[in-house]
């Protein structure tokens, strides 16, 4: 038997006569999986007969003599099977590759260092191939076990199930016992519902199964933990908490989710951000604030704002350019201003997706191609920003300004000390100089061949939990990777992103101007600084996706760093990120309602487009990023 990627798996026995399969995950087990094999073997001999049970060696890529061992296993008996990866599956990954293609219809899995007291093997297959349960699991914590388990394992494993069971309304004690089973239909209807593959996939298996209405057994095990406790900070705390977060979302939170309640919630956000301001501002200073606003500077910045929209035309044009299809920037500008109306309008960035949906209607650039080029985009969006904040950070360090802006803050904030204050940002200064050294980090990786993220994270953690972690930071360097095919692409769309954003920024500063209270409170040199900073955050606040456009986050951020850094009062500062924010967003939504007009392109229809576009496509954009 062959599989992708260097899968395969020995010969098959006799598989209409086997009813039960047992899967052994293995990774670098050369020392113990004989004897889990032949102790399996023995065991499940002593209530089945001899053809009607299959044990497979499920071993996921490993680099010790596993693979020899279990080969000359399966070759001395026939019952015993082999399937072997060659890169790393994941834990997960390995079971459902064997579960795949085992022959039974009853499927077992359990760890391979024997923990759980084998005599209750039997009682596990006959829960699924007896009782007509769709899933058993054997627990540590029901009364009646006895499992004796030290503290530095103890602790975690109750923490995790309570908040499994909090969380994600399970009713099992005990959710990451290695020692399962389920029926063959189980495995069928739950493994594309599955989605992590390495250690929730247990979990997971079991709150799904849960919420399907399938019939699930818990039986207390004897259980006695063998070797050293693997507690493993990425896998354990992020990993594990992140999965139960994703996993309440898709279960709890994403199928009550419509268009009519997102555009409601974001709405209300919205108004509830802004009037939130009304505690702490008086409305009539900004009103008064607004009258006194030079009409001549923001003129000039909506003309420096509108003249940024080609550039970003004409960087999406080279992007496209490198994935192999070559565009028209005025073409492209259009689907641009469409795609960020489409954000002014639905919460969660679901404009984004628009975009895609415009380049495959009116050019016909496959969906893989635009989810690829889109994330591209994206990538360098926030490197852009996070660059500059970063580096105005980093610039204050470096020229002892921290003592200057604490001094500064401390007077514009009444009861906060400049000593406080500048510890702080001393401490924010640190963390741009880090995430400048990152992003630095992050694009050497995408330039080499040479995966610098994965073996950095791998020293802090062996465990095959760190694929998922990783996997967020290559995904990251992978939308560096698709337009980093040459030096020449990369530092022009690297600098047209730059001159994107400073056009951003000089619409703001002028907008700034144009209030006679900040003009007057700030230095030019102070009104870059401040303003470069102060967009920059106000920015990356928009990235959550909370409210349309990020309107209430881009003020708040906006507003806090210009009184905080700048001196500018409070009233002035907020009506000048709700002028700048506006006038962005003018231009915004005139560019997109004549850009619809001209592609005779409908937001609705395209939004409810990209909406049925199937799952395997943003994979297949996912796989596209990586091998460009």
């Amino acid at each position: 038997m062959s599989g992708p990627d260097g899968l395969r798996g020995a010969a098959d026995a006799d598989a209409d006569a086997v009813r039960v399969s047992v899967v052994l995950p293995a990774f670098n087990e050369e020392a113990t999986i004989e004897g889990t094999v032949r102790t399996t073997v023995d065991t499940l001999s002593g209530f089945l007969r001899d053809d009607e049970f299959e044990v497979i060696v499920a071993e996921d890529g490993c680099d010790d003599r596993t693979p020899e061992i279990a080969d000359r296993l399966a070759r001395e008996d026939a019952r015993v099977k082999h399937f072997h990866s060659d890169r790393r599956l994941g834990r997960g990954g390995a079971l459902e590759f064997a579960f795949e293609r085992a022959a039974g219809d009853t499927l077992v899995y359990f760890d391979t260092d024997l923990a759980t007291d084998m005599r209750h093997l039997e009682e596990l297959v006959a829960r699924i191939d007896r009782d007509g349960y769709d899933v058993a699991t054997g627990s540590r914590w029901m009364p009646g076990d006895e499992a004796d388990r030290p503290a530095k394992r103890g602790v975690p494993s109750r923490g995790f199930n309570l908040l499994v069971r909090t969380v994600l309304r399970s009713d099992l004690r005990d959710h990451q016992c290695g020692f399962k089973a389920l029926s063959r239909s189980a495995f069928e209807e739950l493994r594309d519902a599955v989605e992590d593959e390495h250690w929730f996939w247990d979990t997971e298996l079991l709150v799904r199964a849960q919420r399907r209405g399938m019939r699930v057994a818990e039986f207390s095990v004897d259980w006695e933990p063998k070797g050293d406790s693997k507690v493993d900070l990425v896998r354990d705390v992020f990993g594990m908490g992140s999965q139960i977060v994703r996993l309440w979302w898709q279960l709890s939170v994403s199928p009550r989710i419509t268009r009519t309640r997102t555009v409601a919630a974001g709405a209300l956000l919205t108004v509830a951000a802004l009037a939130l301001m009304t505690v702490y501002l008086d409305p009539a200073q900004v009103l008064r604030a607004f009258t006194e606003a030079d009409p001549v500077p923001v003129a000039a910045a909506t003309l420096v704002y509108v003249v940024s929209w080609p550039l970003r035309g004409l960087r999406y044009r080279d992007i496209l350019s490198e994935l192999g299809y070559d565009e028209r920037v005025g073409f492209l500008t259009g689907a641009v201003f469409i795609s960020q109306t489409g954000n002014l309008v639905f919460p969660a960035r679901a404009g984004d997706a628009v975009r895609a949906y415009v380049v495959k209607a009116r050019r016909g650039i496959p969906y893989p191609t635009g989810f690829a080029s889109l994330a591209a985009e994206r990538v360098f969006d926030l490197l852009t920003i996070t660059a500059m904040a970063g580096a105005v950070l980093a610039g204050l360090l470096a020229t002892d300004g921290t003592g200057a802006v604490a001094t500064a803050v401390s007077g514009n904030v009444p009861g906060v000390s400049a000593s406080a204050v500048s510890t702080a940002v001393q401490v924010a200064a640190f963390v741009g100089v880090v995430a400048v050294a990152s992003l630095l980090f992050i694009v050497a990786t995408a330039r080499s061949d040479t995966n610098y993220v994965r073996s950095v994270v791998s020293r802090f953690s062996q465990d095959s939990y760190v694929d998922y972690v990783v996997g967020v930071v290559e995904e990251f360097a992978a939308g560096v990777q698709t337009v980093a095919g040459t030096r020449t692409s990369f530092a022009r769309v690297g600098g047209v992103s730059v001159l994107v954003w400073t056009l951003d920024v000089v619409t703001a500063l002028l907008v700034l101007s144009a209030f006679p209270d900040a003009a007057s409170a700030m230095s030019l040199t102070q009104l870059v600084v401040v303003g470069f900073f102060a967009v920059s955050v106000g920015n990356l606040a928009k990235v959550l996706p909370l409210s349309p456009g990020g309107i209430g986050l881009y003020e708040a951020a906006f507003t806090a760093l210009v009184v905080g850094l700048g001196g500018v009062p409070a009233a002035v500062a907020f009506a000048a990120a709700v002028l700048d924010h506006a006038v962005k967003n003018v231009v915004t939504v005139v560019g997109g309602v004549a850009a619809m007009l001209g592609l005779n392109v409908s937001l609705t229809a395209a939004v409810d487009e990209t909406e049925d576009v199937d799952d395997s496509e943003a994979e297949a954009a996912a796989e596209f990023a990586t091998d460009d």
